[in-house]
């Protein structure tokens, strides 16, 4: 490794120190395949200085909500696994748009039927007589219904 490219690498210590994310985290992320190193000849982890814009990358897109493995799909689409640019990351943001307005209205509808599912202190939709009566909720599978969607009034 020549002193010239050597200066465009920095250790994990560096990226961890500078990105905000644990070093463990940043190993994690490389066996993922989400990001890459070299080995000095001590063998130690050295990345490329783009990897700090590739982190900065899978922590916003966490931040709105992503899965690693979304992220990992998203990162996938760009040629020659590189570091996503401004217009990668406006058009891979813009494909999330349906993806979180999916997660909105299912935590829209977590928030608001929270309560009704331990309102009254049973602690149970199986046994509770207002909510769920004969444990009606059963007949549409398996799982919490109303969470996933079912409604008392279309189990009736």
């Amino acid at each position: 490794m020549t002193e010239e490219n050597n200066i465009n690498l920095i250790s994990i210590g560096e990226l961890a120190k500078r990105s905000g994310i644990a070093a463990s985290a940043l190993r994690f992320y490389e066996s993922r395949g989400l990001i890459t190193s070299v080995r000095s000849l001590a063998q130690r982890r050295q990345f490329p200085r783009e990897v700090l814009r590739r982190v900065a990358f899978i922590k916003a897109a966490q931040t709105a909500g992503l899965t690693l493995e979304e992220i990992e799909n998203s990162l996938a689409t760009l040629p020659g696994q590189r570091t996503p640019t401004k217009q990668d990351w406006e058009k891979l943001s813009r494909s999330w748009h349906a993806l979180i307005e999916e997660r909105i209205r299912a935590l829209t509808a977590l928030r608001d039927q929270l309560s009704s599912c331990i309102g009254c202190g049973c602690l149970s939709l199986k046994s509770c007589a207002l909510y769920n009566p004969q444990d009606i909720a059963h007949t549409r599978g398996t799982g919490p219904r109303y969470l996933m969607g079912d409604k008392s009034s279309d189990l009736v």
